[in-house]
């Protein structure tokens, strides 16, 4: 066998991105012989080979870059599209909300919350975990514990539990859907609801379109006004916050949320207690098993006056997980991990 020396072959690679990088790969060749065994002539088809690869790439890069626009042109025209006016959109998101609770009811998953006490220089004095079962009863949650800083509950404490839990499933069966069931209750499950409600009497401008978990969203910033004419707490509580609020277009439900109160907040004039200007909370919830929202996470730093004489200071952080449908004896849904 002759002595090859390098020839070269351009060839076509489409990245992960969709876009063709013509590439150099070597070939062995020798300038005037044929392939040892084969019969093919390398040296003088090479030139013409070599063209023949230039304009193969040439076609595939034109080819790809037409198929690019053509899949690209639709989806700048979602972009484009009319954005719905703001009062039809809470609307729509009030009416998925309702009509998302009555799914709820047939859903449990576990939380687990870690609450930490905060000094007033902004150092940890205590940190404490509990996990809980959640479940919904006439729209409302109901959280069993079962676990407190990682240790289960123990005879005692599961019998006193259940004995709570019990009453409070009989509360629930009588309170209508939106009223809390424990005063100032607001676990996070509770937030799209009483966000909802707050829409319409804050302001709320600026809408515009990004994606969210891979999902058309719509974005709205919210501000409280003043002078609303507001009825019960979660609206009175709307005049003191501002924030953003993730909506996901398809199913009109609040994906992500973001809100800081503005100004101090007092509940009965501030005789019961007060949340503090500067308090912040997060939230979010996705969907699940394709028929109902559910929270993934929440979180919030609150600094408080209760009975206008104890401050308190606190980290919230809650992860949700581990959804179930009751009475299918399934593990759990597909949704957010």
């Amino acid at each position: 066998m002759g002595s090859f020396s390098n020839c070269y072959c351009e060839c076509v690679e489409i990245t992960d991105s969709g876009q063709p990088i013509l590439r150099v790969a070597d070939l062995p060749s020798t300038p005037n012989a044929k392939e040892e065994g084969t019969g093919v002539g390398i040296g003088p088809s090479t030139t013409c080979s070599r063209r023949m690869n230039v304009a193969i790439a040439l076609s595939i890069f034109f080819a790809t870059g037409l198929i690019l626009f053509f899949f690209t042109v639709p989806s700048c025209s979602a972009q484009n599209a009319p954005m719905p006016a703001i009062s039809q959109l809470i609307n729509e998101l009030r009416d998925r909300q309702y009509q998302s609770n009555e799914v709820r009811d047939k859903y449990c998953y576990t939380s687990v919350q870690t609450t930490q006490d905060i000094d007033a220089n902004g150092q940890i004095k205590t940190t404490e975990t509990v996990e809980k079962q959640d479940f919904f009863v006439n729209s409302h949650v109901i959280e069993r514990a079962i676990k407190k800083n990682g240790r289960p509950f123990n005879d005692y404490d599961r019998q006193r539990e259940t004995k709570r839990v019990t009453k409070l499933v009989e509360k629930a069966k009588r309170t209508p859907p939106g009223q809390p069931l424990e005063g100032l209750n607001t676990n996070i499950s509770r937030i799209p609801d009483i966000i909802t409600r707050m829409l319409g009497v804050m302001d709320v401008r600026n809408p515009r379109r990004v994606s969210w978990h891979n999902r058309p969203t719509i974005v709205l910033d919210l501000a409280g006004r003043k002078d609303a004419n507001t009825h019960g707490l979660a609206e009175n509580t709307s005049k003191a916050l501002q924030g953003t609020i993730w909506i996901d277009e398809a199913d009109h439900q609040v994906t992500h949320l973001e809100v800081t109160f503005n100004d101090d907040f007092s509940v009965a004039g501030g005789l019961i207690g007060s949340i503090e200007k500067g308090s912040t909370f997060r939230f979010d919830q996705v969907p699940v098993n394709g028929e109902v929202w559910l929270p993934t996470r929440g979180e919030g730093a609150v600094q408080a006056r209760l009975l206008m004489v104890k401050t308190l200071r606190q980290r919230y952080y809650e992860q949700d997980y581990n959804y179930q449908r009751l009475g299918d004896g399934s593990a759990s849904l597909k949704g957010a991990k």
